[in-house]
């Protein structure tokens, strides 16, 4: 159940850092903001500073969740399981505030938070 959770656990890393990509890297590209709901070239630059301060945030997330499972699969275990549990717990958690800004971010929610959810549930099992 372990490998299944990490495993899970790493693609919700991978997202994280894609999300990165697109708020902190990519942003200035229509077919970027665009996803973000944004209807304008003028919006999105105004926009710009939070996309990309939010955008490090998925980042340190992946980092600390990846940087967790290396531990975990060390000699470190106790202390990568604490890693890894509190950064995927924060992807949830993540998710479930984007869900406190209405419906139509449902699918984001559930792409930045199903993931991590199922894979704590086997990392927590193992």
């Amino acid at each position: 159940m372990a490998i299944i959770g990490s495993i899970l656990i790493g693609i919700a890393a991978i997202i994280h850092v894609a999300i990165f990509v697109m708020e902190s890297v990519l942003w200035s590209k229509p077919n970027v903001w665009r996803r973000f709901g944004l209807p304008s070239q003028d919006d999105a630059d105004t926009v710009r500073p939070m996309a990309y301060n939010q955008g490090f945030y998925n980042l340190f997330l992946a980092g600390g969740a990846l940087i967790g499972l290396l531990l975990y699969w060390t000699t470190l275990r106790p202390v990568g399981f604490g890693l890894t549990f509190f950064s995927a717990s924060c992807m949830v958690l993540a998710s479930v505030v984007l869900l406190t800004t209405g419906r139509s971010y449902l699918r984001p929610a559930l792409i930045q938070g199903a993931v991590p959810l199922v894979g704590l549930v086997f990392f927590v099992l193992a």
